[in-house]
């Protein structure tokens, strides 16, 4: 055979080894933004499976503040029927104000702030709350590489080729307070 052949076989070759390692990358960048919104969505709903607890316990102490809990069940609901990524972000604003408020109800009754039950709880919550912030920041860091990947040359071919071209939404938070730097008084 002659020289110039096996050089183009061994083109082909290399050509098809990279398209399927680059292939296979895609994949499993896709696959890590998948799991990682699966992550999320695990933490939020066990934060909203504590929430009715939570709700129960202050209500035996605070049942004159029937507004708080309508708004922390309201966006339970939301929280619980949010399908897209924008809008379990926004959902997931709405718990956290609605929780500051009912933790707001909690302060005013010093009685219930030393009971057992609502200790627990609010401990789990807290716990919860950090590993939503952990499973947002891996996958928002998930999409960023998938992305990226996406992105670059010649993956970027590959990906056109294979579909690859939906774009990821960040999970970013919705309201306005989430925003806001929190303000510190002494006086």
């Amino acid at each position: 055979m002659p020289g110039w052949l096996w050089f183009i076989i061994a083109l082909v070759v290399i050509l098809a080894l990279v398209v399927i390692y680059l292939f296979n990358k895609l994949i499993r960048y896709r696959n890590r933004v998948d799991n990682a919104w699966h992550q999320i969505d695990v933490q939020l709903n066990r934060r909203a499976d504590l929430i009715p607890n939570l709700v129960e316990t202050v209500k035996g102490y605070a049942a004159h503040e029937r507004e708080t809990f309508e708004m922390v069940t309201r966006a339970r609901s939301a929280l619980m029927s949010a399908q897209s990524v924008g809008d379990k972000a926004q959902a997931e604003g709405m718990v956290s104000e609605a929780l500051k408020s009912l933790f707001a109800v909690a302060e005013a009754y010093p009685e219930l702030k030393a009971n057992e039950n609502f200790l627990a709880l609010q401990e789990e919550l807290s716990g919860t709350e950090n590993k939503i912030a952990y499973a947002r920041q891996f996958y928002n860091d998930s999409v960023m590489a998938y992305d990226v990947a996406r992105q670059k040359f010649p993956a970027n071919v590959i990906a056109s080729m294979f579909a690859f071209t939906e774009k990821r939404e960040y999970f970013e938070p919705e309201t306005p307070a989430a925003r806001e730097v929190p303000k510190v008084s002494f006086t």
